[in-house]
């Protein structure tokens, strides 16, 4: 009985010490990019959590407190209408967490199904899946996200449907690449050649052996969300008012009353930077330390 115990427990064990390992080896070796893990963790917790961060309702206006510069009752000041700017951000910090993380997990998926075809497949259908990916990739991607989105309208939904596609085919390339790779090696031909199922050798063989990739495309894909539902934002096609999101706060009180109250485009410009700034170190160093390839270098 101890014995099956021992046994169970054992994997946990492994499994918990190799994530201590891993982290370990990240604030050793890539310091920055652990810095830049805590920011995004932050960014995590504030917008898990906003709802009870925040000091006031998103929309509590209060005139008699309007333009009122940082202070201990304001940290971030209030805009034209009297609102807590902390608050609105942290709500905004929310917003961006949920369109990130779906669009970012959407495009994930979506990369891996169409990397994963047109790699392990080869031949025609991956001619024919690599030259839609070039037709595709040839649109500039801020007019084909104002062309899209004009015309399903704007939205939670919508934004992570389009945002998710465009950087899911745009990836899938990053997939392929690593899939060719993962097929030419000797025990992918050796389950194989003992008549293995295409299906099995996809989730056993290839799979696993390119999850690295995957991780790391996902973590930048959440940079490259936030930046991309912000400027949605601005231009007015993004999440629809009353709910705050960081563009939508530069765009409108953020750029009307910029020189009155410059805190209100500071903070929202202040936040994007810094997050999708350490989501992108954060990912490079993921891919430093994931890569094998990259371990003779260190």
């Amino acid at each position: 009985m101890s014995e099956l115990i021992v046994d169970a427990v054992l994997p946990a064990v492994r499994k918990r010490s190799a994530f201590v390992a891993f982290n370990m080896r990240l604030i050793q070796e890539k310091p920055l990019g652990a810095v830049g893990g805590g920011v995004f963790l932050l960014f995590m917790f504030c917008g898990i959590f906003a709802n009870f961060l925040a000091p006031f309702e998103m929309n509590y206006t209060d005139l008699t407190q309007r333009l009122q510069p940082p202070s201990w009752a304001f940290p971030f000041g209030t805009d034209h209408l009297g609102r807590d700017v902390l608050s609105r951000v942290l709500i905004g910090a929310q917003i961006s967490m949920i369109v990130s993380f779906l669009a970012a997990g959407l495009a994930t998926v979506i990369s891996i199904v169409v990397g994963v075809t047109s790699g392990y497949f080869g031949g025609k259908p991956d001619m024919v899946i690599q030259r839609g990916v070039d037709a595709w990739m040839t649109f500039p991607d801020l007019v084909l996200l104002i062309v899209v989105v004009s015309i399903v309208g704007p939205g939670i939904p919508q934004i992570v449907v389009v945002l998710g596609l465009l950087y899911g085919i745009a990836g899938s390339r990053i997939v392929r690449g690593a899939v060719v790779t993962v097929k030419e090696n000797m025990y992918t031909h050796a389950s194989l050649s003992i008549g293995a199922p295409t299906f099995h050798v996809m989730r056993k063989h290839v799979l696993p052996n390119i999850m690295p990739v995957v991780i790391v495309l996902f973590t930048t894909r959440i940079g490259a969300v936030i930046l991309a539902e912000a400027g949605l934002s601005f231009l007015g096609l993004g999440v629809p008012p009353p709910a705050p999101t960081w563009g939508s706060m530069l765009s409108g009180t953020g750029r009307t009353y910029m020189y009155l109250g410059p805190w209100l485009a500071l903070a929202p410009g202040l936040c994007i930077t810094a997050v999708v700034y350490a989501v992108n170190i954060y990912g490079d160093a993921l891919r430093d330390l994931l890569d094998p390839r990259m371990r003779g270098s260190q």
